[in-house]
């Protein structure tokens, strides 16, 4: 076990050991570790990611696009495994510098482009197709403070909460107090929030809650970070879970939540690609 009494030195090394679930392929360093190109479908939007509550984000969004009828934003959507390192291939670099999930190529006019970062995704897409974005400026305004509201609030939950919470290789008070402390505030604001609206920026669905939902609504389900629903007392927030389980009904977020999706018992609940809308056929979306 590590010292608690821990000094750190001048100078940090790259050769401390880091340890914990992901140790294999944290570097201090970016770029591609392996030339590698990413593959390509036909449809207008290329998605490279995995059905983490960021990932989500984008495959929800595709899919409530395409619930609206707007053909125009189908996508093929590849799994990016993020454990095997699979974020730093040569491909996935060039369309994101930050190897990280997930990615957008957009085809749809005469020279693709890539977006990155999952709220950037959202704000690109919602332009686009004038959805889930109101364009009266004060209501704009409300759907994008919450948007990235949500972009600042998830490292304390994942990178914090999750992270020392779950992942550390040693349980230590200080850290797992301080980010269940940050957790459980960030939970009040949308509770408090959504006492007072039926959504997150008021009474129309947005962007603004298909960026939240995918990181709320695992800590009301209790499937993520182990016994976290427990230990923080998830069940205290009524109005999330009363907003959880109206977007969770939403045929598009049923669909988007299994979109790159690898692990579980049950493979019915999986699809590793998206490629059309009979991708769906035969899984399970309850």
């Amino acid at each position: 076990m590590a010292d608690p009494t821990y000094t750190p030195p001048e100078v940090w090394s790259a050769d401390t050991e880091s340890g914990g679930r992901f140790a294999n392929i944290n570097r201090p360093t970016s770029g591609a570790r392996e030339e590698k190109a990413l593959p390509s479908g036909d449809n207008p939007f290329q998605l490279h990611s995995l059905a983490t509550p960021n990932g989500v984000k984008a495959t929800i969004m595709l899919e409530e696009l395409l619930e609206k009828g707007h053909s125009g934003a189908e996508y093929d959507a590849y799994t990016v495994n993020i454990g095997e390192g699979e974020q730093f291939t040569s491909g996935f670099v060039d369309i994101n510098p930050n190897s990280k999930i997930p990615a957008l190529i957009d085809t749809s006019g005469d020279k693709p482009f890539r977006v990155f970062e999952s709220g950037a995704i959202l704000v690109h897409l919602a332009e686009k197709f004038g959805e889930f974005l109101p364009t009266d400026p004060a209501a704009r305004a409300e759907v994008l403070s919450w948007v990235f509201w949500q972009v600042g609030t998830g490292p304390f939950i994942g990178g914090g909460f999750g992270h020392f919470y779950a992942y550390a290789p040693e349980k230590y008070e200080y850290p797992i107090n301080r980010y269940a402390m940050e957790t459980k505030r960030i939970f009040d604001v949308a509770d408090k929030q959504l006492g007072k609206h039926r959504f997150l920026a008021g009474d129309e669905y947005t962007i603004a809650d298909i960026a939240n939902f995918p990181w709320l609504a695992p800590f009301v389900f209790g499937v993520i970070y182990n016994e976290a629903k427990t230990f923080l007392s998830i069940d205290e927030y009524k109005n999330v879970a009363r907003w959880v389980h109206e977007i969770n009904a939403r045929p598009a977020v049923k669909r988007g939540r299994i979109v790159n999706k690898v692990w579980g018992d049950d493979e019915a609940t999986q699809l590793r690609e998206r490629h059309s809308a009979a991708d769906f056929e035969g899984k399970k979306l309850d």
